[in-house]
C-alpha cells in the first residue's frame, strides 16, 4: 500500500466501549505498518487518551456532523466507526469528495429512512463485524457489503494482581462477567436471578461484574442481601481479573459480535453464553462455548451448575476456543481493512 496513504477515522461517541476498543486496536496496527491517519473525535473523547502516543496520528475535534471538516488533512478515505461517524463522512464527501467507508458493529436493523438510505448508498462499502449484521445489510441493498470481525484485545496481566485477586476469592468458584450495565442489551438481570437461585444451594459459587451503565443502581438495588453477588465497577486491567475467573457468562439479550468473548477465549476461561445474533459467529456450541437461549435465567442455572461439575469440559472448550483465536487477532483483522482500503483505491496493499 502506497507510504503516502492517509485514513481518516472517525469515532464521535462519547463514552469507550466495544467499538471505541476495535478503533483503537484498528489504528494502532495500521500505525504499525507507517500509515498515516487522523482521528475525529469528541474533544473529551477516551479515545484522544487511549492513541495519545501512536506513530502519524492527528486528531481534529468534532461533535456533529457539521463540525472538524476544515482541519482535516486532505486524505485517500474516511473510516466511520459508529452511526454519527457516518453521518459525518458523508457530508465530508460532499465537501472534500472523499471517499469513505462504514463499520457497522450493532445488530439492529438500521430503520429505512430518507437520512438512512442517502448516507449507507453514499459508501463506498459497509463493513459488518458478523454474519447477520452482513445478512441484513445486504438485504437493504444499499451499498456493497464485506463482512471483517472484531479483534481481541490482548489484555496484558499482572501477576502479583492476578495472585492477589485468586487469594480473595480462594475457595470460592468465580463466574464472571464483563460489560456495560444496560440489562436491554447484556442482560445482566439473569445473572442476579441466578445468583438468587444459587446462594443457599451453591454458597461457594460467587459472581463477580466488571463494569459500569445507567443500570448500576437499580442492579444493587436488585441484588441487595446476596452475598454471593459482587459488583466490582469499572477495571481498566480486565486482564487480571479474567485470570482469575473460573467462568465467564455471558446472557446478553443482543450484542453485534460480542468481541469481549474472544478476551475470554485468550484468557482460557470457559463460556457460558446468548445465542443470540453475532455471538454463534465467535462461540460453537459444545465446541468452544455453550450456548444458551437468550432472555432464560434458568437455562443460565443449569448451564453454570453443570459446567461447574464438569472441568474436564470447561477444559476442553477453552482448548477449542483458542484454536479459533487466530481469525480474531488485531493484526488480522487490520491485515483485512488494508486489503479493503486497496482494493477501493486501486492501489497494492504492501
Amino acid at each position: 500500500m502506497s507510504d503516502s496513504l492517509h485514513i481518516c477515522h472517525v469515532n464521535l461517541a462519547r463514552n469507550f466501549r466495544g467499538g471505541e476498543r476495535q478503533t483503537q486496536l484498528l489504528i494502532e496496527q495500521l500505525a504499525a505498518h507507517d500509515i498515516s491517519q487522523t482521528l475525529v473525535c469528541r474533544q473529551d473523547s477516551p479515545l484522544r487518551q487511549a492513541l495519545s502516543g501512536v506513530k502519524g496520528l492527528g486528531m481534529v475535534a468534532a461533535d456533529q456532523m457539521w463540525v472538524g471538516h476544515k482541519h482535516v488533512p486532505d486524505g485517500d478515505l474516511v473510516h466511520a466507526h459508529e452511526a454519527r461517524a457516518v453521518h459525518w463522512a458523508w457530508w465530508h464527501s460532499k465537501l472534500r469528495r472523499t471517499p469513505y467507508v462504514l463499520t457497522r458493529r450493532v445488530p439492529q436493523p438500521i430503520k429505512d429512512k430518507w437520512f438512512n438510505r442517502r448516507t449507507y448508498k453514499g459508501a463506498a462499502t459497509a463493513v459488518a463485524i458478523s454474519s447477520p449484521i452482513e445478512a441484513h445489510l445486504e438485504a437493504r441493498r444499499w451499498c456493497p457489503v464485506t463482512r471483517i470481525p472484531s479483534a481481541l484485545s490482548h489484555f496484558t496481566r499482572n501477576a502479583t494482581v492476578v495472585e492477589t485477586l485468586k487469594n480473595r476469592f480462594e475457595g470460592r468458584y468465580v463466574v464472571g462477567h464483563a460489560g456495560a450495565l444496560v440489562d436491554r442489551h447484556k442482560g445482566q438481570s439473569l445473572i442476579i436471578e441466578t445468583a438468587r437461585r444459587l446462594a443457599d444451594t451453591h454458597p461457594d459459587i460467587v459472581f463477580l461484574l466488571l463494569g459500569s451503565g445507567e443500570d448500576e443502581e437499580r442492579f444493587k438495588r436488585e441484588s441487595e442481601g446476596l452475598d454471593n453477588v459482587i459488583w466490582e465497577g469499572f477495571q481498566s486491567n480486565v486482564g487480571d481479573y479474567l485470570a482469575a475467573m473460573d467462568l465467564f457468562v455471558f446472557p446478553s439479550r443482543n450484542e453485534g459480535l460480542g468481541s469481549t468473548l474472544l478476551d475470554v477465549m485468550d484468557a482460557e476461561v470457559p463460556i457460558i453464553a446468548s445465542d443470540v445474533d453475532g455471538i454463534p459467529d465467535i462461540v460453537i456450541d459444545n465446541e468452544s462455548g455453550v450456548l444458551i437461549p437468550p432472555n432464560d435465567a434458568s437455562a443460565l442455572h443449569d448451564a453454570v451448575l453443570a459446567m461447574k461439575d464438569d472441568p474436564a469440559r470447561g477444559a476442553r472448550l477453552t482448548r477449542g476456543a483458542c484454536q479459533r483465536l487466530e481469525a480474531f487477532t488485531p493484526e488480522a483483522m487490520a491485515s483485512q481493512y488494508r486489503a479493503l482500503y486497496a482494493r477501493l483505491l486501486g492501489t497494492n496493499d504492501t
